[in-house]
């Protein structure tokens, strides 16, 4: 069984987003790591970069696959998590902690009203 924080949001594409004041965290979620295995690579965004709702901007890499990493909201991003570089695991062993992806400023915060709360994500992730 998954964790899902009860106090974060998700999309169905299996990002999750810590609301923080006008900014955003960003990172992939328990079911999304265990379904990719171990996670060897991550390509984090650009700072800078101003990304439309659920347009790729990073992508995972890890034994399986590769997986493309959707901004679960409109804004732009304004830090990185320069760790994953040289630590990629964090995001199998830390999701919602050290593994976070990014951290982004929301340019429409009405698109937060399409997110997942956690029992919807939950109910998607047990189908």
């Amino acid at each position: 069984m998954s964790e899902v924080p009860d106090e974060l949001r998700y999309t169905k594409e299996h990002e999750w987003i810590r609301i923080e004041g006008d900014n955003v965290v960003i990172g992939v979620t328990d079911y999304a790591q265990d379904a990719l295995t171990d996670v060897v690579w991550v390509e984090l965004p650009e700072i800078g970069a101003v990304v439309g709702s659920m347009e790729s901007f990073a992508s995972v890499e890890s034994v399986k696959s590769v997986s493309e990493i959707y901004a679960p909201v409109s804004g732009e991003v304004l830090e990185v998590n320069d760790s994953l570089e040289d630590s990629p695991e964090q995001i199998n062993e830390d999701p919602y902690g050290n593994g976070w992806i990014c951290k982004m400023a929301i340019s429409d915060p009405a698109e937060l009203v399409d997110l997942l709360d956690g029992a919807t994500y939950r109910s998607l992730i047990e189908e």
